[in-house]
């Protein structure tokens, strides 16, 4: 298994500040990856999420991300918010739906998330792509890892920027924040087959 934190931990010897495009899922999952990360990137946020079901869980998840956003006060952070597309989606995750949180139906939602991020930051010339995912108790930072491995040699030219958000404290601070903060914090991943 690899040390993802030891990976991201080279940040520390950037020169300059890359432009780094990160994906966010929800607003609680950004609170410690954004605090951490704006001080070596200069960031966009990509909500790309069109697994979320129903759409106004995808309004209360954006919200809470907006919510950070503004408590953050930092204006140099950039949100693009994706075009709401649920049925693409479901269409692609529907041979899965059986199958328990965690398995084939997760690793595809990954994967074409991260995939359309990446999509993005080729597009608009960013130094850095990455996910916030990996600070999930819930969420296997190594398929995520090997995911962004993989989009990194798709979309040359834009580096994938390795992590496990969780690891170093990075879950206890993002628990405690999102605690002071008191932003919504949602119940299930996403898809209407996770509700389950």
């Amino acid at each position: 298994m690899n040390n993802y934190q030891k990976h991201l931990k080279q940040i520390n010897e950037l020169k300059g500040r890359p432009k780094l495009l990160i994906h966010i899922c929800c607003g609680v999952c950004g609170v410690y990856p954004l605090l951490y990360l704006r001080k070596y990137f200069d960031i966009t946020i990509y909500f790309t999420n069109s697994n979320i079901y129903p759409y106004t869980e995808f309004l209360k998840r954006l919200e809470a991300l907006e919510e950070y956003l503004e408590y953050l006060n930092d204006s140099s952070i950039k949100l693009v918010v994706a075009p709401y597309d649920y049925e693409k989606y479901k269409e692609k995750l529907h041979i899965y739906k059986d199958e328990p949180e965690g398995r084939n139906r997760c690793k595809l939602c990954y994967t074409l998330r991260m995939d359309e991020s990446f999509a993005y930051a080729s597009k608009y010339r960013f130094d850095y792509c990455t996910t916030v995912m990996s600070i999930s108790n819930r969420k296997n930072a190594e398929y995520i890892n090997e995911i962004g491995e993989v989009l990194e040699k798709k979309y040359p030219g834009v580096k994938y920027l390795y992590a496990d958000f969780k690891k170093g404290d990075g879950i206890t601070m993002n628990e405690k924040l999102n605690k002071e903060l008191k932003l919504y914090h949602q119940n299930y991943c996403g898809c209407e087959f996770s509700i389950r």
